[in-house]
């Protein structure tokens, strides 16, 4: 019994690191985007990679600023302040995804962590019941995410950017595979231009 009882832990240890791994899906412009498949769920989570030529405080900045990050976070559409409590942030978010998904709503609570290396963790998840549902806004309930950034040398940031969730209602399978790929990939590429555009204006704060 005891053998048989070691082989089920080891297949079931087998699968559970199956299911966690990473694969490279595409890789463009300095930006590598991994997806990995999540048990239970149809639908897979990313992790978009890449060296940003920014310092951590800019980048915090350009993600603190709302209206700022609102414009280079893909397929956002609003964001708005709702909380804040120490190092954490209420932050209520919809987003314009291609036809023909329907527009979606969420809340996200924001947890910042800084290390003594100068590193930046922020952990994102969704808030079901925090605000009443919007009429025409399909409201998103299942989201976890992180937002890595680990400082590199002089203005050099290596930032990750990592997402799984249930996006509710109905998705053509087309769509939700084109969206682990480009959420990612734009919103790197995106967030790069911005912040290597401010350059040696980096240490001064956002207006």
């Amino acid at each position: 019994m005891r053998p048989l009882l070691l082989l089920v832990l080891a297949l079931c240890l087998n699968i559970a690191q199956a299911a966690e791994t990473w694969h490279l899906a595409h890789e463009e412009a300095g930006i590598q985007v991994y997806l990995r498949d999540v048990p239970g769920s149809k639908y897979q989570s990313f992790r978009g990679v890449t060296t940003i030529k920014a310092d951590v405080r800019t980048l915090s900045d350009l993600q603190e600023n709302l209206r700022v990050a609102c414009k280079w976070l893909y397929a956002c559409a609003d964001m708005r302040l709702l909380k804040v409590e120490g190092d954490d942030t209420w932050v209520y978010l919809t987003t314009a995804l291609p036809w023909p998904a329907a527009t979606r709503d969420m809340v996200l609570k924001v947890h910042t962590e800084r290390t003594d290396d100068g590193s930046l963790v922020r952990h994102l998840t969704a808030v079901p019941g925090m605000v009443p549902r919007e009429p025409g806004q399909t409201r998103v309930t299942r989201l976890q995410g992180l937002w890595t950034m680990i400082p590199k040398g002089q203005r050099q940031t290596e930032v990750t950017y990592e997402m799984q969730a249930d996006p509710a209602g109905d998705i053509p399978a087309w769509l939700a595979n084109q969206f682990v790929i480009d959420a990612p990939m734009i919103t790197l590429k995106t967030l790069r231009a911005v912040a290597e555009r401010q350059g040696i204006h980096a240490d001064d704060p956002i207006q």
